[in-house]
């Protein structure tokens, strides 16, 4: 399964998502997204969940505050990651959450980083360009209960 992980639109839909994301089975946006309009243009592209993150109106409607799933016997994590404070790191993510693969966002910053077994990702910010980063998305494959994760640079 190939699955397209997404962070920190803001309300914003970059053309070049719509290519960094073609063939994705589903899409994980893991918050601030920016509104509801951010997920129906997703939506074109493949089914989406997602996450509130601290930006996002509390309660909006098609954001939850975590996502638990198991994909091809992995199991997922997707929160922003502002749940643990304004620098989420992944050993403070690890340590919070049992799950093999944790996506989170919240930093802007890409991240792809193994903990043994055990894998955290950060697709960066698809959004407005901020802090002087350049934005991006990520592309995850999961088969036979592995995932592998490629940063795409929007």
């Amino acid at each position: 399964m190939l699955v397209g992980l997404v962070s920190d639109t803001h309300g914003l839909i970059r053309p070049e998502l719509f290519t960094a994301l073609a063939g994705v089975d589903m899409i994980l946006h893991a918050g601030d997204v920016g509104g509801r309009d951010v997920l129906v243009e997703l939506g074109a592209i493949a089914p989406v969940r997602a996450v509130s993150g601290n930006c996002d109106s509390p309660g909006e409607p098609g954001l939850d505050t975590r996502i638990a799933l198991d994909i091809e016997g992995l199991s997922i994590h997707v929160s922003h990651g502002h749940e643990l404070g304004v620098a989420p790191t992944p050993q403070k993510l690890l340590a919070r959450y049992a799950a093999d693969v944790i996506v989170f966002g919240h930093t802007h910053k890409p991240l792809i980083e193994w903990a043994g077994p055990r894998l955290v990702v950060n697709p960066g910010a698809a959004g407005p360009k901020r802090f002087n980063l350049k934005p991006s998305v990520a592309r995850m494959t999961v088969k036979e209960g592995r995932a592998d994760v490629e940063l795409v640079w929007l």
